[in-house]
C-alpha cells in the first residue's frame, strides 16, 4: 500500500509526527552517519519534511545551499523566525525543477505522506544525475511502534509493543496514520521510483528522551544497543538508513 490512510484527529502527532523542535544527540548521531556516506559539503540540499528547520540549520554548516519544505504551515513559520529558506510543499509536488538538488533528506516523513512512491518520484525527479536521496524511515521489525495507535477514534500517543508483528490488516487498523516498512517493502517502493540503494542499513534510538529523564538508564541502553547495529541483528533497529541513487 503506497497512500496513507487518511485520519481525523485534532492531535497533531497522529496526521504530522512529531518532529524534534530542538537538535539533540540522536539527531547528531544520524547525521554523522548520514556524513559517512554522502559528501555534503558545497551541495545543494533539500530536506523534505523539515519540521522547524532543525537539520535544515546543522546542515548549513556543510553548505550555504540547504532548503527545507514541510507541510504544516505552523512549524514553516516558527522554523522560518530563525531559519531560511524554509517553504510550504507536500513530497507529492515540490515546488523545483529537475535535478535541482545534490541531496534529499527525508528524516522518518516518508511514513507520513499520502503517496510514499509518488513522494520518491519526485525525489528522483529534483535530483541530480549523480545526486543522492537520504532516507530514514520506520522498521517494521523495531518491537515498538513509535507513532501511538487508535483505539477506534481515540487516539493514544506513546511507544506500542509488538504492535508491527500484528498482520498487516490488524496493524493498519491500529496504526492508520503511519506506516513501517520492511527491508523487501521498502526496497519494492524505491525501486519503482527508478531508484536504486547504495547502502541500506538500520539505526537504533537515540534514547535522548530517556537521557533527559534518567541518565543512567539511557547511557545503558546505548551502550547495550549500539553494537547492534554491526551485527545482523541491526535489522531489530528503529529506523532503516537508506541512501538512493537513481536507475
Amino acid at each position: 500500500m503506497s497512500r496513507r490512510q487518511a485520519v481525523a484527529s485534532t492531535d497533531k502527532r497522529a496526521t504530522l509526527g512529531h518532529p524534534s523542535q530542538v537538535w539533540t544527540r540522536g539527531l547528531e548521531r544520524r547525521l554523522q552517519l548520514m556524513r559517512r556516506h554522502v559528501d555534503l559539503d558545497g551541495k545543494r540540499i533539500l530536506d523534505l519534511g523539515c519540521g522547524v528547520g532543525a537539520f535544515v540549520r546543522r546542515l548549513r554548516e556543510y553548505s550555504p545551499q540547504v532548503y527545507g519544505v514541510d507541510i504544516d504551515a505552523e512549524n514553516v513559520t516558527k522554523g522560518g523566525e530563525e531559519v531560511a529558506n524554509l517553504a510550504l510543499a507536500v513530497g507529492e509536488g515540490l515546488p523545483f525543477a529537475d535535478a535541482t538538488f545534490d541531496i534529499v533528506l527525508l528524516h522518518e516523513v516518508l511514513e507520513h505522506v499520502t503517496d510514499d512512491a509518488q513522494t520518491l518520484r519526485e525525489v528522483r525527479r529534483v535530483l541530480a544525475p549523480t545526486g543522492r536521496a537520504v532516507v530514514f524511515c520506520p522498521n517494521r521489525l523495531y518491537p515498538f511502534e513509535t507513532h501511538g495507535v487508535f483505539l477506534g477514534r481515540r487516539y493514544v500517543f506513546g511507544n506500542m509493543p509488538l504492535v508491527n508483528y500484528l498482520p498487516d490488516a490488524l496493524r493498519n487498523r491500529l496504526v492508520p496514520h503511519a506506516r513501517a516498512y520492511t527491508q523487501a517493502g521498502l526496497r519494492r517502493i524505491y525501486r519503482r521510483a527508478g531508484l536504486r540503494a547504495l547502502v541500506h542499513s538500520y539505526v537504533f534510538p537515540g534514547f535522548d528522551h530517556v537521557m533527559a529523564r534518567r541518565r543512567l538508564v539511557g547511557r545503558a541502553l546505548r551502550w547495550l544497543l549500539y553494537p547492534f547495529e554491526h551485527t545482523p541483528l541491526r535489522i531489530f533497529g528503529l529506523s532503516h538508513f537508506v541512501v538512493l541513487v537513481k536507475t
